[in-house]
């Protein structure tokens, strides 16, 4: 089970130079299909001139929804590589793109992989990178009296308040870091009266 995963805090940039073509690579912060897709007609609109615009995404905790895309480059020469990167660096909930200025010269199928693979690292090398907590959400149900019970609860597991309700039976909603959810378990455990009666 995954507990925690890497990304970065802001978008960053790498720049790679071989035979004359120019390789820029852009590192982002996404959490959905939808940012990669602006993100990308941004980069397009920005380098409207440029040959190539392959990339490369991971999404998710434990980064198994990606896609690695070589935009007509040769197969396997760019967004595997690209990806590979992601891989290397572990990090998720990233898009990294790299535009290419074609320079004239063919730099074969090694080639591309080593400039994609390096402008790739470069930009990585830029990032600050952060590790968050994979989180889950979480609904009680408790008598009042019981309230500075559940809030030591809630601190002692690193929990975030999302919403509560103190009338009677109070119900307080929760994110919980899922390394924590067993220790929550345990602490409510000792008072019948706190139910979990939501998870998702």
């Amino acid at each position: 089970m995954v507990y925690s995963f890497k990304s970065i805090v802001a978008s960053c940039e790498g720049l790679y130079k071989e035979k004359g073509s120019k390789f820029h690579a852009y590192a982002f912060p996404v959490a959905n299909e939808e940012e990669i897709k602006q993100h990308l007609n941004e980069l397009r609109k920005k380098h409207f001139d440029a040959r190539h615009h392959c990339y490369a995404f991971r999404l998710g905790p434990d980064g198994t929804h990606y896609r690695a895309n070589d935009d007509q480059e040769p197969s396997g020469t760019a967004g595997k590589p690209i990806h590979g990167q992601l891989l290397s660096f572990g990090l998720t909930n990233i898009l990294l793109v790299v535009v290419r200025y074609f320079g004239g010269t063919k730099l074969g199928a090694s080639g591309l992989i080593h400039a994609y693979k390096s402008a790739a690292e470069d930009a990585l090398k830029q990032c600050v990178v952060v590790e968050h907590d994979v989180m889950k959400a979480i609904e009680l149900e408790f008598p009042y009296e019981r309230y500075n019970d559940v809030m030591r609860f809630v601190r002692e597991t690193h929990s975030k308040i999302i919403q509560q309700q103190l009338e009677e039976p109070s119900r307080i909603q929760l994110e919980i870091p899922l390394k924590n959810e067993q220790t929550l378990h345990d602490r409510c455990e000792r008072y019948h009266e706190i139910k979990f009666i939501e998870e998702q």
